[in-house]
């Protein structure tokens, strides 16, 4: 018990109580070299929560996150479902297909799909017939390549876990439904359901918890561009702190990002207190 708790205090609790000190000091590259420690209270959230552009960032980075969360599980829930109706050879085919999706460098994806979506040499514009067609000029179209490319690589490990907790239903359940003249939708509602609806909560929170931190593959296809309206809360503080060697204000930043995630997995919790108490 003792070494567990060292081991998490020495890779969790140590890094962020560094995170938060930082936080409340003005902490550049000058400082870094001269060792300077000079604390400024407050400065750095005031900074961050007094910049209109930061609220505008939150309100896109929790609409993103919700978009790919919802496509996640939608589309990772269904292709679970789905096998563990397909025969054998076929649930091998897609499985390693989904392995392969899931296996595929995240920098190596992202480029991949940035071909694909190539304006002179994309696959996809020939595919539909429209040559030339720039799918980055705009931040909605951009943000869609994003959300295809973070959601294909999202999708292979719901739908493992879907298809494992469906796995794991006796067939009993279903036998003894279908002796109460339950149908197959009926039998999926009453059994299926249930029994995953715990499954899927755990999933949903840590694909909101991912999608929200999300950095890699909104800068690597455009840099948070065109125009920064594709600049999400990572990319945001990124820019704000560490490209501009203000760390004291990125890591202000990471503190209230850590703070929106605390929030979330409260109301998760709380979920999924109510779920069990009214079970």
């Amino acid at each position: 018990m003792i070494p567990s708790l060292v081991a998490l205090a020495a890779l969790f609790v140590y890094p962020v109580f560094l995170l938060f000190r930082m936080s409340f000091q003005q902490l550049g590259f000058g400082e870094l070299v001269r060792r300077a420690t000079v604390y400024t209270g407050f400065d750095n959230y005031t900074s961050l929560l007094g910049d209109p552009e930061f609220w505008h960032v939150v309100v896109r980075t929790v609409a993103f996150t919700a978009v790919c969360v919802g496509l996640t599980m939608a589309l990772g829930t269904g292709i679970g479902l789905l096998l563990v109706r397909l025969g054998r050879k076929m649930t091998i085919a897609v499985s390693i297909s989904l392995v392969l999706a899931w296996a595929i460098p995240i920098v190596t994806a992202t480029t991949l799909w940035q071909w694909m979506f190539d304006s002179t040499y994309g696959v996809v514009n020939f595919v539909l017939g429209t040559p030339g067609h720039d799918w980055f000029a705009s931040g909605v179209s951009t943000f869609a390549v994003i959300v295809i490319i973070i959601v294909w690589q999202a999708v292979p490990f719901v739908a493992f876990t879907v298809q494992a907790g469906v796995l794991t239903i006796p067939e009993e359940y279903y036998e003894a439904a279908r002796m109460d003249g339950a149908s197959g939708f009926r039998a999926f509602r009453a059994v299926t359901v249930p029994i995953l609806r715990p499954i899927l909560t755990v999933l949903a929170f840590l694909s909101t918890i991912w999608d929200f931190k999300v950095f890699t593959q909104v800068f690597a296809v455009r840099q948070g561009g065109p125009d920064g309206s594709t600049v999400t809360l990572p990319v945001y503080l990124y820019n704000q702190g560490i490209a501009s060697s203000q760390y004291g204000l990125a890591a202000a930043g990471a503190v209230l990002m850590v703070a929106l995630l605390a929030i979330a997995m409260v109301l998760y919790l709380r979920h999924m207190l109510r779920t069990e108490l009214d079970e």
